[in-house]
């Protein structure tokens, strides 16, 4: 029987690469940078990075205004941030986190790619909200090296992180993962690497439901939400809640339960594919649940 490879060392981790400058990715940069970090933040969409720069700076601006932060603790963090278009430029980095659509393929050739130019001794964290974080490792050269690092959205404001080992995941890389997590300001919780986590375990489901109660009509989109705000005292009703997560994202999420767990209950209603096959995605592209191109809000059912 072959020994397995000895790893180096864990550095100590001073560089943290983001991939995908999306809303999630974007929010990871600021808050690491935040955080004393050197952050290397890397799309291959040239608007989409420049859009994530623009998005850090007034997220910090914002910050300043409610008395959070200091111009000098702004222009440093900004400092902080280097914005790219290729992977090799994650070359010097301690610690990875690719945030990329939720899409396993997409991940995979992401990690693929990345591996090429990849120091030996650094760690690698998926920021997926649903796909098993074991499947994932397997496609890297360091299942032992990898972890999932789930932050929540939008990432500045939230405080939770939920951090899941793979079967393979080595103690100090979860140990280094808890204290950068702290760093960061964040709450860590640990999850058991089972379909969506705890999280959207719970969350995702919820939000199903509700578009099953509109598509059978038992109410429309306003009075499910008023219902659920009101009734149940959450903050956001359950369909403008997947509007803000995308509901590209929510049904990616709904079908990782459906095959992982092979369980009806996890079905995603045909009314949130219906959405997705129209492109009517949420806020992001001002159109879900509600259509988003006038001044306020309009429910489109």
């Amino acid at each position: 029987m072959t020994e397995p490879a000895q790893l180096p060392p864990l550095p100590e981790i001073a560089t943290i690469g983001v991939i995908g400058a999306g809303q999630m990715g974007s929010g990871i940069a600021q808050v690491a940078a935040l955080a004393g970090y050197r952050v290397k933040l890397v799309d291959i969409n040239p608007e989409q990075l420049a859009a994530a720069m623009s998005k850090i700076a007034v997220g910090l601006d914002r910050q300043i205004r409610k008395g959070l932060l200091d111009e000098a603790a702004r222009t440093a963090a900004m400092d902080r941030i280097t914005a790219s278009g290729a992977l090799e430029d994650l070359a010097d980095c301690e610690l990875v986190v690719e945030a990329a659509t939720e899409n396993e393929q997409v991940k995979k050739a992401i990690f693929r790619d990345l591996l090429v130019h990849l120091r030996k001794d650094a760690i690698i964290a998926s920021n997926t909200s649903s796909i098993p974080i074991t499947r994932l490792a397997a496609a890297t050269d360091r299942p032992e090296r990898f972890i999932g690092m789930h932050f929540m959205n939008p990432v500045p404001a939230m405080k939770l992180i939920e951090v899941i080992r793979g079967i393979a995941t080595e103690e100090d890389t979860y140990l280094a993962i808890r204290e950068v997590t702290e760093r960061l300001g964040k709450t860590p919780v640990t999850a058991e690497d089972f379909p969506a986590f705890i999280v959207n375990r719970i969350l995702l489901p919820m939000i199903n439901e509700a578009v099953y109660t509109l598509y059978e009509g038992v109410g429309n989109v306003e009075s499910i939400d008023t219902a659920m705000r009101l009734g149940a005292n959450h903050p956001m009703g359950p369909l403008e809640l997947a509007d803000f997560i995308g509901l590209d994202t929510c049904l990616a999420v709904m079908q990782v339960l459906y095959e992982g767990l092979a369980d009806s209950k996890y079905r995603p209603c045909p009314l949130l594919v219906k959405y997705v096959e129209a492109g009517w995605l949420g806020r992001k592209v001002k159109r879900g649940f509600y259509d988003y191109r006038g001044e306020q809000p309009v429910p489109t059912r």
